[in-house]
């Protein structure tokens, strides 16, 4: 009786549990245009760059023109009257501030650097919503596969338990053997629990990536199979030079250091404020004075006198750090991204070799060794100990070519958000 238990383990290992439906296969690329489309995160963003944008169309324009009215030299006794003496006049007029040569264009030049580095910050947090939207996928896939090898091992472990115990009540096994294959069983219990747990929180993760309730039901990710990746590291930087926003935002921030710095060397010069003035005046015919009150007026221009050098200095200095920081941070960047580009290849590497090791050695290797332990078991040459360790070790192998796989996505999905594009054809 139980060696046909066993050979009907056997062979449910082989095909698998074809009981229940599987859930509907996700599509990665759908998950991440929904996740462009909803997050608020990436709206709250694009709102930002709006408003700096709106905020450049500023920068140039002009104070408004300030219009003025007074009555002039109106004399006391008679406030009312504007014919009894000449200096006495109704007066209108209007100035207008205008800024030094440069400097309206540069405040333009500056605000526009501005937007457009928050403008590349919108196209980096797509990219960096993206890779967590893969990352997140390609854990899924892991978790799934480790519950069907999980789900298929209990079957499996429960046979064993129940060879052992039929072993045992004719006196060919020992009760160890019973005990030990329901230890096996619960540890793997414990391992189900585990992982639908992490499930269960990586469904939440990608639910609040994509901006949709919570309890929102995932289905499976499809089987891929791994894109040999061919670039080398030098064509990847230079790729990320000219791809990656980040770069491309901090570069606008040495560029809108630069323009300050400027602003800064044109504010030794004076702004102006160009006025003009219109008077009109009464005829006068009085015994003590007589004035044919023609009308008169005025034309002026004044200017700050640059005298406080101390503020001007300050400024020249605030704008030469900024400019600094911005070179700096970009000189980071670019080191950051050469050190990730060249660690994560060694990665993809050692993930791409250890799934062609477990696919082409390690497994079917290990598959004989299980094949092998089951046939010596039911000619009692090998001990159930032997024949369970097998089994765990094929288990064991099995998980870790899945995790490898989803560990090597996963990189890819990392360099080619550092790199700042698609790396390879979907």
């Amino acid at each position: 009786m139980y060696r046909f238990l066993l050979i009907t383990a056997w062979l449910i290992l082989a095909a698998g549990v074809a009981a229940g439906q599987e859930p509907k296969a996700e599509s990665i690329p759908s998950l991440i245009q929904t996740a462009l489309a909803s997050n608020p995160e990436l709206k709250s963003s694009q709102a930002r760059w709006q408003m700096f944008a709106n905020k450049a169309r500023q920068a140039s324009a002009l104070e408004d023109p300030m219009l003025m009215f007074k009555l002039q030299n109106l004399m006391v006794r008679e406030p009312t009257s504007f014919n009894k003496d000449p200096q006495t006049a109704k007066v209108i007029g209007i100035s207008q501030q205008l800024p030094f040569w440069g400097k309206r264009a540069i405040k333009e030049e500056i605000a526009t650097y501005e937007a457009e580095s928050y403008r590349w910050t919108i196209e980096e947090r797509k990219l960096e919503l993206a890779r967590m939207v893969k990352e997140t996928c390609y854990q899924l896939y892991a978790v799934d596969k480790s519950l069907e090898i999980v789900e298929k091992n209990l079957i499996i472990l429960s046979d064993f338990v129940t060879i052992a115990e039929s072993k045992y009540s004719v006196g060919q096994g020992v009760q160890q053997d019973i005990y030990k294959a329901g230890l096996e069983k619960s540890k793997m219990l414990d391992m189900q629990i585990t992982l639908r747990q992490q499930r269960k929180s990586l469904e939440a993760n990608l639910n609040y990536l994509l901006y949709r309730p919570g309890g929102t039901p995932v289905g499976t990710i499809a089987d891929f199979s791994l894109p040999k990746l061919s670039l080398t590291a030098e064509q990847l930087k230079e790729r990320a030079a000219e791809n990656r926003p980040q770069l491309k935002s901090i570069s606008e921030l040495v560029n809108k250091g630069e323009a300050s710095h400027r602003l800064a060397q044109k504010e030794l010069y004076p702004d102006f404020n160009l006025s003009f003035e219109y008077m009109f005046r009464e005829k006068i015919d009085t015994e003590m004075a007589s004035d044919p009150g023609y009308d008169m007026f005025t034309v002026g221009v004044t200017f700050n006198l640059p005298f406080q050098q101390e503020r001007r200095r300050a400024m020249l200095a605030e704008s030469a750090s900024e400019t600094s920081m911005a070179v700096e941070e970009l000189n980071g960047l670019k080191n950051s991204i050469s050190y990730t580009i060249n660690d994560t290849l060694a990665q993809l590497e050692r993930r791409w070799n250890l799934v062609e090791l477990y696919k082409g050695g390690i497994i079917p290797q290990a598959e004989q060794s299980l094949e092998s332990a089951t046939i010596g078991y039911q000619v009692n040459k090998v001990d159930f100990l032997a024949l369970l360790d097998s089994r765990m070790t094929l288990f064991n192998y099995e998980r870790e070519l899945y995790e490898s796989q989803a560990e090597y996505m996963m990189k890819l999905a990392q360099l080619e958000a550092t790199v700042g594009t698609e790396l390879v054809d979907k």
